[in-house]
């Protein structure tokens, strides 16, 4: 079963428009932002309707596909982008049976004397997701909660909206910012899909579906990273991959008293400790196992040492350590390494271990813990996730169970070198909508799945990967927030990397 709500306002290819200007008019563009963003039913508001609905991505929502809530959703972005003032713009929202919804948008070219042939070589892919992290409520600080969104200080609190729902708006915003100067751009795609915080494991059977509709894109566009500050455009270099998986220990039948079998039994705690102390140096966290580990690109060294003198101590200052606690030592530039280019492990979960309250004097049965595990953006994470299994479950002590099960992979990312016209637009574009301040380029310590798909698919295309993920956003934690002025003026950068696409050489 698929369902298709399709809105198509087409128009004939061939019908161009005439007399279309050939410079962008930066100030009208931040008044036609600025207005489609703060008018009564505008995006704001409409990122509002968005965070209020308690929708959460599928590895998060056993219910998801009959709970009705990402279809919420998605009747609430697509019904908003069928209102947009653009003038060839089809709207459609797939659901292929067991996989979550998907928007999908084509709007014509408009370049004079372009065939329909030639635009589909000349395509723009832009990229988003609307599913959402879990809400963790009761770490929230009054009065900001997951789903009661809240403006504070300009800025939007509430899951989901800079991740990553603020991107639809965002994308047709900035092509109905051109067509009302009567400017000329390339084909453009959107894709949003419903299930990037699951590893966009839904992702690949649309894109196979919509392959042929999508073109050729030479220029990707995605609006699901972060920036370094709010201060300048960022473009994001690099993305880490990602592992996560279950480790378990089980070294009983069943659970007994520890006067009795404590110093005969081993805890299954312990075991689970020697078993990470194979896999990490607990001294310091560095990767024991040699499959997670790559050589970094010179340049990427070089782009860490910009990009430590460009941001200085911020980029640990944002983070909320506790009285007297601080960072892993190294110098700025390396740390930046560490978060993009280097593994590291996370334990994020554990089961088996009954509450403070409940926990009595009982050697339990056994314990689970849940890995998080990032990857260098050049690490194949299935090969990885195989060697880590086989360390892990290789001569168990004292004869446990030890089981590891990776229920997710997802690739990295490392970007193409950026055409000579891609960095002279992105530079503009910082320097007209950001105050005169000129781009900047650093890599991301997180994954976004698509990326490495696309790259695979499309290796002769330029990618342009930004987003709203600045200081104190706090994307996947409490207190998420999208801060407002600069979503408008990210939404102008990106209507001028639209715009200087159509006259960038073919």
């Amino acid at each position: 079963g698929e369902r298709i709500d399709r809105d198509t306002r087409g128009i004939n290819h061939k019908e161009k428009r005439k007399g279309s200007s050939s410079i962008m008019d930066k100030e009208q563009t931040r008044k036609f932002i600025a207005e489609a963003w703060h008018k009564e039913d505008g995006v704001v508001q409409q990122l509002k309707d968005y965070i209020s609905i308690p929708s959460a991505s599928p590895m998060f929502d056993a219910e998801w596909n009959t709970n009705g809530l990402q279809e919420q959703v998605v009747d609430l972005l697509s019904g908003w982008a069928k209102k947009q003032a653009i003038a060839s713009l089809k709207v459609e929202v797939l659901k292929h049976e067991g996989l979550t919804p998907l928007i999908f948008c084509e709007i014509d070219s408009t370049i004079p004397g372009e065939t329909l042939e030639q635009s589909f070589t000349n395509t723009i892919l832009l990229y988003g997701h609307f599913d959402k992290q879990p809400p963790l409520t009761s770490e929230w600080t009054a009065p900001f909660e997951p789903y009661k969104p809240v403006i504070h200080e300009n800025r939007l609190y509430g899951r989901g909206g800079a991740d990553d729902g603020y991107s639809i708006f965002s994308a047709l915003t900035a092509i109905a910012a051109l067509e009302a100067q009567n400017l000329p751009h390339s084909r453009c795609v959107l894709i949003v899909e419903g299930c990037e915080e699951s590893g966009s494991i839904h992702l690949p059977q649309y894109i196979d579906h919509l392959t042929p509709r999508i073109g050729t894109p030479n220029l990707i566009i995605c609006l699901d990273s972060g920036t370094g500050n709010y201060e300048q455009l960022w473009l994001t270099s690099s993305l880490r991959g990602l592992i996560a998986g279950t480790l378990t220990v089980k070294i009983l039948e069943e659970g007994v008293h520890s006067g009795t079998a404590s110093g005969v039994v081993p805890s299954s705690f312990r075991i689970i400790r020697q078993l990470l102390s194979r896999v990490e140096d607990q001294d310091t966290g560095k990767v024991l196992v040699p499959e997670f580990w790559t050589e970094i690109p010179p340049a990427r060294i070089a782009q860490a040492k910009v990009t430590a003198d460009a941001l200085g101590a911020a980029i640990f200052e944002e983070l909320r350590f506790v009285k007297g606690a601080r960072s892993v030592d190294g110098p700025i530039d390396e740390l930046l390494l560490n978060r993009t280019w280097r593994p590291a492990i996370s334990v994020t979960g554990a089961a088996g271990l009954p509450s403070l309250e409940s926990a009595g004097n009982v050697l339990r049965t056994f314990t689970s813990i849940k890995l998080s595990i990032r990857v260098p953006p050049t690490v194949d994470p299935k090969v990885a996730a195989a060697a880590l299994k086989a360390v892990l479950e290789a001569d168990p002590p004292y004869g446990a169970q030890v089981t590891f099960t990776a229920e997710k992979t997802s690739p990295g990312w490392d970007s193409p070198a950026l055409a000579p016209w891609l960095e002279e637009s992105l530079n503009t574009a910082s320097q007209e909508f950001f105050d005169g301040k000129p781009a900047c380029i650093m890599g991301e310590g997180g994954s976004i799945p698509f990326m490495g798909m696309l790259g695979v698919k499309f290796p002769q295309a330029q990618f342009a990967i930004t987003g709203l993920l600045g200081p104190g956003s706090n994307a996947h934690g409490p207190n998420e927030f999208m801060d407002i002025p600069y979503s408008e003026r990210l939404t102008g950068a990106v209507s001028k990397l639209i715009f200087d696409h159509h006259k960038a050489p073919k």
